[in-house]
């Protein structure tokens, strides 16, 4: 296997799993929000595996858009990873990569900055990840040469029934109903004697 191939392979794999990390962030964003434990950990272990997730999902996008910028099948240039849909192959499944990269940096840098943003701020901008997936999840069907495969097929049906799921979970009517909602502490009454 020569080096162009070599760039072509860990391109195409380095987005792929970046996909399923991120489709893991939003099911564990979805989750952590919920206040409730999830796959056996408490709220906090939760928000931190969602963390982990998500900066993995992060370094793999890295990763992939270097790589292909190197590769010279993909046809990028330094322009197509800032401003999207001006890319000479396939522009606007392209545009959406780069879109999704441009949210990405937003997103990663306001939770880096979570403190010295403000939390009414650094909330606002989190809610940019409810967009991202879904033009990821678009790029990587229009742009991944593998789209046409069944396994990839059944890759992206899991990442997209997970991620449904999750949301139609959340946003469902029993969700508040079953106790799922968080409810404001109340202070202990105070007695006093008579």
């Amino acid at each position: 296997m020569n080096l162009v191939n070599s760039l072509w392979y860990l391109g195409r794999g380095t987005g792929l799993v970046a996909l399923v990390m991120f489709t893991l962030t939003m099911v564990l964003g979805i989750t952590t929000r919920s206040g409730r434990q999830a796959l056996g950990l408490s709220r906090f272990g939760v928000a931190d595996l969602h963390k982990t997730a998500s900066l993995t999902g992060a370094g793999l996008v890295a990763v992939h858009v270097t790589t292909l910028l190197f590769d010279p099948y993909a046809q990028l240039r330094l322009v197509d990873l800032v401003f999207p849909f001006l890319g000479a192959y396939r522009p606007l499944w392209l545009g959406l990569g780069t879109l999704a990269v441009d949210v990405l940096v937003v997103i990663v840098a306001s939770s880096l900055l979570r403190h010295r943003i403000g939390p009414r701020a650094f909330k606002a901008l989190h809610w940019l990840a409810y967009g991202l997936w879904p033009v990821a999840f678009l790029h990587a069907l229009g742009t991944g040469t593998d789209a046409g495969t069944g396994w990839f097929r059944a890759v992206a049906v899991g990442c997209a029934l997970a991620v449904g799921g999750a949301l139609g979970w959340r946003t469902s009517q029993s969700f508040a109903e079953r106790g799922f909602a968080r409810v404001p502490r109340r202070e202990p009454r105070k007695v006093v004697p008579r």
